[in-house]
């Protein structure tokens, strides 16, 4: 009898790891694809002397500041699993303006998820130290997401920021929807 009990938990125990293990294999969002940063969002009304403009209106995106400059990516693959690990692959983010353009001003970054379509805003983020951007702007993310995600993410948003210490967002990913 003590023997079936054992060998009874034992199962339990064993089918309670994989079935943990699966779980965390499963994937909660993927994204395919990504546009760079262009800081401002839209300019309205008329030049003022000096060639700025009264009303500008920054691209912020669910809470989190644009970059001063604008940058652009090549390409940009990310999976997210539903544990919160997530891998990012990142390819030719450089900044496409101004004196540096071409160059990554030496800049590591970090990424953010985001699920909620409308505020309050949980950002679920890699280390905020970041990675360094090789000279050519290629970088690769392996990290855990922390909070973790919810469970399930309606509206995800996935965002490569700058490291500390003000993270505002170089790039964004394009959700593979299926």
């Amino acid at each position: 009898m003590k023997k079936s009990l054992f060998t009874s938990i034992l199962m339990v125990l064993i089918g309670g790891f994989f079935a943990s293990a699966v779980v965390a294999e499963q994937t909660l969002v993927n994204f395919r694809g990504g546009i760079g940063d262009i800081p401002v969002a839209n300019v309205a009304g008329t030049a003022n002397p000096d060639g700025t403009f009264p009303d500008v209106t920054r691209n912020i995106v669910r809470g989190v500041e644009p970059a001063g400059q604008i940058w652009v990516i090549s390409a940009l693959k990310a999976d997210v699993k539903v544990d919160g690990r997530i891998h990012v692959d990142g390819r030719g983010l450089l900044l496409g303006g101004g004196n540096a353009i071409g160059l990554t001003a030496n800049a590591s970054v970090f990424a953010t998820l985001i699920c909620e379509a409308g505020a309050p805003f949980t950002e679920h983020s890699t280390n905020g130290a970041g990675v360094a951007l090789e000279p050519n702007g290629d970088f690769r993310i392996d990290d855990v997401l922390v909070p973790a995600p919810p469970a399930d993410c309606a509206s995800p948003v996935l965002l490569i920021r700058n490291a500390e210490p003000n993270p505002v967002w170089f790039a964004a990913g394009f959700p593979e929807l299926d």
